[in-house]
């Protein structure tokens, strides 16, 4: 395992800095006595037994590895000095540029972890622009903590995985919740209704984990075998299932895009 040195979490104690923390301490990416977070008023309760600190520059200054873990709109409150320090932002739309004006570190990537960080199963992608060799191997590594990660070569990238990949559960649960809701409409119990549309999608992301398909070739083999599913299928694309997907990430791509010119970072 590549040794990440010592990790500093600013807003370690929000949801997920604290996820991030667990996964990094549980996983043995970073043990607890090189861990240390900061929190604004109060520990969170239940939090991982590192170093806790309200003061974000002593965090920097014990810290080979900086995650600025807090909401954009706080961002701006932020005042460190980390030159010479592996800056990683999970902050939504703001750039590595300006990352980089605001802390003095050439040596800054933006990665987009979701929700499901908190259980080991998110999606990380990053963007780095670093030019030290190990930069890119300790960024995939701390990610890894919490799930699947990838490098991305463009920075509008994260962006768009923002809307996508950010989302977390939100948009299946968008399936999940109007299947829910006509399995009531036709007299289905609504908790019978609920954890019927919950398993769907659960065993679906477990299906397609354990078999290696990809998602074309698992609604390929259901519309070529012609049977109730593929009615189901090409319904939904006759109502226009796909280009709702689309319209849908297209305007969270947008809202993603304007957080960056908002913050005077785009």
């Amino acid at each position: 395992m590549v040794d990440v040195g010592r990790v500093g979490i600013i807003g370690g104690a929000g949801w997920l800095g604290t996820a991030m923390a667990k996964a990094l301490v549980g996983s043995g990416t970073v043990t607890a006595e090189r861990l240390i977070c900061s929190f604004r008023s109060r520990k969170p309760e239940n939090s991982v037994e590192c170093a806790w600190t309200q003061d974000n520059r002593q965090l920097v200054e014990r810290s080979d590895v900086v995650i600025l873990s807090v909401r954009p709109g706080d961002w701006n409150s932020i005042d460190v000095d980390a030159a010479g320090k592996l800056v990683i932002s999970v902050m939504a739309g703001v750039t590595v540029g300006e990352i980089g004006r605001r802390t003095g570190s050439a040596r800054v990537a933006r990665a987009l972890p979701n929700a499901a960080a908190e259980i080991g199963y998110s999606y990380t992608p990053f963007f780095l622009s670093s030019s030290e060799p190990q930069d890119q191997d300790i960024v995939s590594t701390l990610f890894r903590s919490c799930g699947e990660v990838d490098a991305v070569t463009k920075e509008e990238h994260i962006d768009y995985f923002t809307a996508m990949t950010g989302s977390g559960a939100a948009f299946p649960a968008l399936l999940a919740d109007a299947m829910t809701q006509d399995a009531i409409g036709r007299g289905v119990p609504s908790d019978v209704a609920r954890r019927a549309a919950q398993q769907v999608i659960i065993g679906a992301g477990r299906l397609q984990e354990h078999n290696g398909a990809s998602a074309t070739e698992t609604v390929k083999s259901y519309v070529d075998y012609k049977g109730t599913t593929a009615a189901g299928i090409l319904a939904m694309r006759d109502k226009g299932f796909n280009n709702a997907v689309v319209a849908g990430l297209d305007a969270a791509f947008e809202k993603a895009r304007a957080l960056s010119v908002k913050s005077g970072t785009g």
